[in-house]
């Protein structure tokens, strides 16, 4: 019986000293996360992901995975950005899955609800689509709460300018590195539906 005591501590002693390397190199990973943050990208999206301005995303609570192929887009220039092309070309991919853990562990907030009516527009538009012009819902794709999945973006708490620009984009076929199907969900969109749903997202938490 105390032998197999022994086996069993013998066993935990060692799973513990194997997790050590993990630890540091986690830890390690937050702190090259956080210098490259401080050095550069909160002047555009804050130390916290909550943005400076409402024409940059929100990062705050965005899936790790997602952040990072963004950011690998950005440095092949398979999304087109005059801004985050510089930014991201420096960047490995170890430093880019640590800055999409970063950014992934902060807290997201959502914003206050301005307008009622229109809000109530966003919020049929996001849930059921418009089926006389065949628009899918949102929430068919990105949940009902907006949270996505580490394939697709959490929107809840987007800043509704930020959608609405994305929206265009892919209307105007400027943005092609993420799913296709969003060339035609946003180009079924009216103005006022794009304008209604993007201002219904960012009241999501």
């Amino acid at each position: 019986m105390a032998y197999k005591h022994s086996v069993l501590m013998g066993a935990g002693a060692l799973a513990a000293l194997l997790s050590l390397p993990v630890l540091a190199d986690a830890k390690a990973d937050q702190a090259r996360a956080e210098e490259i943050v401080s050095g550069r990208c909160f002047l555009c999206h804050g130390m916290e992901g909550e943005s400076a301005s409402p024409v940059f995303p929100r990062l705050a609570g965005q899936h790790a995975e997602y952040l990072a192929r963004q950011l690998a887009d950005f440095k092949s220039g398979k999304r087109k950005s005059d801004t985050m092309k510089p930014q991201s070309e420096e960047l490995t991919p170890a430093e880019m899955k640590a800055l999409g853990a970063f950014f992934a562990n902060k807290k997201a907030t959502p914003n206050t609800p301005t307008d009622s009516e229109i809000l109530a527009v966003g919020r049929y538009i996001f849930s059921k689509g418009n089926s006389f012009s065949g628009l899918p819902s949102c929430a068919s794709c990105h949940g009902a709460k907006g949270l996505g999945t580490p394939l697709l973006p959490r929107l809840a708490g987007q800043h509704p300018r930020y959608i609405e620009d994305q929206l265009k984009q892919f209307n105007k076929r400027e943005r092609t590195n993420d799913n296709a199907v969003m060339h035609t969900v946003a180009s079924k969109l009216s103005e006022l539906e794009a304008h209604a749903v993007a201002e219904y997202i960012a009241t999501l938490d």
